[in-house]
Formats: structure tokens, C-alpha cells, sequence
């Protein structure tokens, strides 16, 4: 079993940054972020192979979200800058064992990873 416990989450202007934290407790080949919007689909933001450091991302927050972590705290964080309206959502960090699914040509989203954690709430005003 995996816990992931995040934090970070806000309220911001269109424009601005916010950087959400994921404390994992243990380490996991694969970690990520989805978010879920009220009414709307899951859609994965990014992800990124904890061994190899390999990342990737959603094509709506290419160039504006940034995945990181530091393997030896098991701690993944997410920065997001320049946020827009729509990046309003429930942010979820996720976790997986199995290495394959965020390595090669077309990686899993986050959102079907194994673990997640409860949701930091972000909101986006214009």
C-alpha cells in the first residue's frame, strides 16, 4: 500500500502560480498528478518516472506545469504558472509500482495509476 498526501492547493488569479506537494510513504516507480473538474472527465497533467526521471504531460498545461521530485524524501511536486481559468479543479497525486506504465512512447496517465491521494482543491479567478 501506498499513502499520498497532498498539500498546496489554493485560490489565485488568472496568471498567477501555485506549487502542490505530494508526500508518498514509500517510493513508487511512477508518480503524477490528474485533476477532475465538476462535471467533467479526469484528465491527467503529469507524470513522471521516479527511477529515470523521464516526464510528461497533458497537452493543455505543456509549457505551463512543471513535475519534480526529490526521491529522497519521496515528496512529488507540481508547478504551475501562468494558470488560467480552466486549470480550476480537484488536483489528485497518484502512484504506481509498475515502471512500465510511465515509461516508452505512450506512458499511462496519472489517473490510472493504482494509488491517490484525497485532492488539493485549486481554483483559478479570472
Amino acid at each position: 500500500q501506498v499513502q499520498l498526501v497532498e498539500s498546496g492547493g489554493g485560490s489565485v488569479q488568472a496568471g498567477g502560480s501555485l506549487r502542490l506537494s505530494c508526500a508518498a510513504s514509500r517510493y513508487t516507480a511512477c508518480m503524477g498528478w490528474f485533476r477532475q473538474a465538476p462535471g467533467k472527465e479526469r484528465e491527467g497533467v503529469a507524470g513522471v518516472h521516479t527511477g529515470n526521471g523521464d516526464t510528461y504531460y497533458g497537452d493543455s498545461v505543456k509549457g505551463r506545469f512543471t513535475i519534480s521530485q526529490d526521491n529522497a524524501k519521496n515528496i512529488l511536486y507540481l508547478q504551475m504558472n501562468n494558470l488560467k481559468p480552466e486549470d480550476t479543479a480537484m488536483y489528485y497525486c497518484a502512484a504506481d509500482m509498475r515502471p512500465g506504465y510511465c515509461y516508452g512512447l505512450y506512458p499511462q496517465p496519472a489517473h490510472d495509476f493504482n494509488y491517490r491521494g484525497q485532492g488539493t482543491q485549486v481554483t483559478v479567478s479570472s
